[in-house]
């Protein structure tokens, strides 16, 4: 295995290093082999921690300024723990103006969590998105690559439900 020793002077003995040793070995001599890099680290990880981008920083011989500073600009990369079922709420005009707003209230409330947070059990991140291209179905939410229109509130809770069930989980309003 590969051992990841960073200037932050953690250690890892996580075998996911040795895939991203195929992954960086495979783009280092291509020009902007960082993006490249980074999707493949994003895809391996879940997301990308310090430690990630400062081993892809090293390996790659660039600034680790300049692995952060790209990490922080596509709204693509996540420095974050990202949720198995991502939740884009369309904030566009047309799913606005049919009430998108009131349903990512909701979903925060739901969820417990805010825009950009991730459920403590790691199933579902919420994002405020613009237009997803779907105006004839608004309001709408993308869950993953599903989309899902013409809601309401109550058909969040019965959506939600869905993917805990999906998981083995029980919604926090039944096992409460």
């Amino acid at each position: 295995m590969t051992e990841c020793t960073c200037k932050c002077g953690s250690k890892s003995a996580d075998p996911r290093f040795k895939e991203l040793d195929a992954i960086i070995a495979k783009h280092r001599e291509e020009a902007g082999a960082l993006i490249p890099v980074l999707h493949a680290a994003q895809q391996l990880f879940g997301y990308l921690p310090r430690e990630v981008m400062e081993y892809i920083a090293r390996e790659l011989n660039v600034p680790a300024s300049e692995v952060y500073g790209v990490v922080t600009f596509y709204s693509y990369f996540s420095t974050q723990p990202i949720g198995k079922y991502k939740i884009g709420v369309c904030l566009g005009t047309a799913c606005y103006v049919k009430g998108s707003g009131l349903l990512l209230e909701d979903l925060k409330k739901q969820l417990g969590i805010d825009v950009g947070q991730t459920t403590p059990d790691g199933l579902f991140t919420l994002e405020a998105t613009r237009c997803i291209g779907a105006c004839g179905l608004a309001p709408v939410i993308a869950i993953n690559d599903q989309v899902y229109g013409r809601l309401t509130s109550k058909d969040l809770a019965a959506i939600l439900e869905e993917y805990r069930q999906r998981e083995g989980q029980v919604s926090p309003a039944i096992a409460g």
